[in-house]
């Protein structure tokens, strides 16, 4: 349960940052929510330890699925717009 719940976060979260990231309407909404599942796995875990859960948790996995979609913009189109 806890799986199905931090896959549905994830996507809102990477669905979210590519928002923020402008992204939504180029890279397509699979890819933007397969990395912000990602991102916020990654952030969560790097971030999470040491700040803690909560509110801070979930802007560690947000910043983390912001951070991968910026490094996946990078590669894919030369620049972050």
């Amino acid at each position: 349960m806890n799986l199905i719940i931090f896959l549905i976060v994830g996507g809102i979260i990477g669905w979210l940052a590519s928002i923020v990231m402008r992204t939504d309407g180029q890279q397509g909404i699979i890819l933007n929510v397969v990395v912000g599942i990602i991102g916020s796995f990654i952030g969560g875990v790097l971030f999470g330890p040491t700040i803690g859960g909560g509110m801070y948790g979930w802007l560690s996995a947000f910043l983390g699925a912001v951070i991968l979609l910026a490094i996946i913009n990078l590669v894919r189109r030369g620049a972050v717009r």
